[in-house]
C-alpha cells in the first residue's frame, strides 16, 4: 500500500490533477462554510416571506439566465484542451457570445415581466439581479484555467469575490438595510469575480482576443442542443420557486428555498469533480477501456457521496433546519428529508452529461432536460394544488424519475453505469469492459 502511494506521489500526472483538485476543494469547503453562514443569517434577517421574494427572483431571472452561457461551458473547455494554439480565438469569440446572450437576458426579461403578477418593487430585485449575467461572460478565463488544470487562480478570484461579498452582506444587515441592497450584492459580486478573473488572467497572458465568425459558428454548432438544454434544466430547478409564489404565496418559497439551500449546498461536488477531471477524462477518450474505467470511477464516488448526504438528512432533518434557519423555517425539515434523495439523481446526471459531452452526443442531454422541465411543469402544476409545498418536492422527484426511465429504455448505458456506481463496481471489476 505504502509502495503504491509513493509511486503516485512520483507520477507527475497524477499530482498535477490532485494538486488542482486540492485547490479547488479547499475553495468550495471555504465558500460552503462562509456562504452557508452568511447565507443563513441573511436568511434570518430577511424572514420567510422577504427571503421567498428574494429567491422567487432570482429563480426568475434564472429561467432566462441559460441563454447567457450558451451552453459552451464544456464545449470551449473540450476545445481549448484539444488546440491550445487556438486560445486567443476560442476565449474571445466565446466571450463575445455570451456578452451578447447577457444583453439578450435583459432584454427578455423586459418582455416577459409584463406576463407576470409582479409589483414595481419586484421587478426592480428582478433587473437588478439579472445585470450580474453581463460580468459572467468573463467567466470565459475559468474555462482557459480548467483546461490548463491551474485551479488556483481559480480560487483566487473566487475566495476575493466571497470575501468582499459577505463583508458587504453583513454589514447590511448590521445596518438593518432593505431587501433591494441584498440584490445589489448579486450584481457587485459578479462584478469582483469579472475583475478577478481579468487580473490573474492578465498575470498569465496578454489579452488578445479576438472574435472568429467561423469559431463562433462551429461552437453554437455543437453547443445549440446544450443551450436547450441549459435552459430546461434552469426551468426544472427554478420553476418549483415560480409555481409556488403564484399557486400558494411568497412565505412558502422561503420554506421551500430554506430546504431546497441546503440540499444544492453540495453541488459544487460534482463540479469540482469535474471541473479537476474533465481534461483527464478527454486525454483518454482514444483507449475505450481506461475511459470507461474512469467514468465508472467518478460515477461510483459522486453516487455514493450523494447517498452519504441523504442519509444524514434523513437522520437530522429536523435538527439542521432548526441550529440553521431557526423556528421560523420549522416546516422546511420535512421538505429537506425528501429534497435529500434529489442529490443522488443529480449527482449522477452531472458525470452522464460530460460523458455525452465528449462524445459529442448533445442532444442527448438536451431531450433530458427538456423531458425533466416538462414533466417539473406539469406535474408541480397538479401536485401543489393537492398537497401544498411538498408537491413542489414530489414533481421534483418524479420528474427526474420519469425522464431516467424514458433514456434508461432508450440507452442501457444510462442504468447500467447507475446501478455499477451503486454497486461499487469499480472495487471488484477485473477486466473493464464497455459501460
Amino acid at each position: 500500500m505504502l509502495t503504491k502511494l509513493k509511486s503516485l506521489q512520483n507520477h507527475s500526472g497524477f499530482m498535477r490533477y490532485f494538486k488542482n483538485t486540492s485547490w479547488l476543494l479547499g475553495e468550495k469547503i471555504l465558500r460552503m462554510v462562509v456562504g452557508l453562514f452568511v447565507g443563513i443569517w441573511v436568511a434570518r434577517y430577511l424572514g420567510p416571506e422577504q427571503f421567498g421574494l428574494f429567491s422567487y427572483a432570482q429563480s426568475f431571472v434564472g429561467l432566462f439566465a441559460a441563454i447567457a452561457t450558451l451552453g459552451l461551458d464544456g464545449i470551449v473547455i473540450r476545445e481549448l484542451v484539444k488546440d491550445e494554439s487556438r486560445r486567443d480565438e476560442l476565449i474571445g469569440t466565446a466571450f463575445w457570445l455570451k456578452l451578447m446572450g447577457a444583453f439578450a437576458v435583459l432584454l427578455i426579461l423586459a418582455i416577459a415581466v409584463n406576463f407576470t403578477s409582479n409589483d414595481h418593487t419586484t421587478n426592480i430585485i428582478v433587473f437588478i439581479v439579472a445585470g450580474a449575467t453581463v460580468f459572467q461572460a468573463f467567466n470565459v478565463v475559468d474555462f482557459y484555467f480548467q483546461s490548463k488544470v491551474l485551479a488556483k487562480y481559480i480560487v483566487y478570484a473566487n475566495v476575493i469575490s466571497l470575501f468582499f461579498s459577505s463583508v458587504v452582506k453583513i454589514a447590511l444587515i448590521l445596518s438593518v438595510a432593505p431587501l433591494v441592497a441584498f440584490a445589489c450584492v448579486v450584481l457587485f459580486d459578479s462584478f469582483v469575480l469579472a475583475c478577478g478573473f481579468v487580473y490573474f488572467y492578465i498575470k498569465n497572458h496578454q489579452i488578445d482576443w479576438k472574435f472568429n465568425k467561423v469559431i463562433a459558428v462551429d461552437l453554437l454548432r455543437d453547443s445549440w442542443p446544450l443551450i436547450i438544454g441549459s435552459m430546461s434544466f434552469v426551468i426544472f430547478s427554478n420553476i418549483d420557486n415560480i409555481m409556488i409564489k403564484e399557486l400558494l404565496n411568497e412565505y412558502y418559497v422561503g420554506i421551500y428555498t430554506a430546504a431546497y439551500k441546503l440540499v444544492t449546498l453540495w453541488y459544487f461536488l460534482p463540479g469540482l469533480v469535474l471541473n479537476s477531471l474533465f481534461p483527464s477524462i478527454v486525454g483518454v477518450y482514444g483507449n475505450k477501456n481506461l475511459f470507461h474505467k474512469r467514468i465508472l470511477m467518478i460515477s461510483t464516488l459522486l453516487v455514493w457521496a450523494a447517498i452519504f448526504i441523504f442519509i444524514i438528512y434523513q437522520l437530522f432533518a429536523n435538527k439542521i433546519i432548526d441550529v440553521t434557519y431557526g423556528e421560523e423555517y420549522f416546516e422546511s425539515g420535512e421538505l429537506l428529508n425528501l429534497l435529500g434523495f434529489v442529490n443522488i439523481l443529480i449527482f449522477y446526471n452531472s458525470i452522464w452529461n460530460q460523458w455525452m459531452i465528449i462524445e459529442n452526443k448533445t442532444k442527448r442531454i438536451l431531450f433530458f432536460h427538456v423531458f425533466t422541465a416538462l414533466f417539473n411543469i406539469v406535474f408541480n402544476y397538479f401536485l401543489i394544488e393537492i398537497y401544498g409545498v411538498i408537491g413542489a418536492v414530489y414533481a421534483l422527484l418524479l420528474s427526474l424519475f420519469c425522464s431516467y426511465l424514458i433514456f434508461g429504455f432508450y440507452d442501457r448505458r444510462v442504468l447500467k453505469l447507475f446501478i455499477s456506481s451503486i454497486i461499487f463496481e469499480i472495487l471488484w471489476k477485473k477486466n473493464e469492459k464497455n459501460i
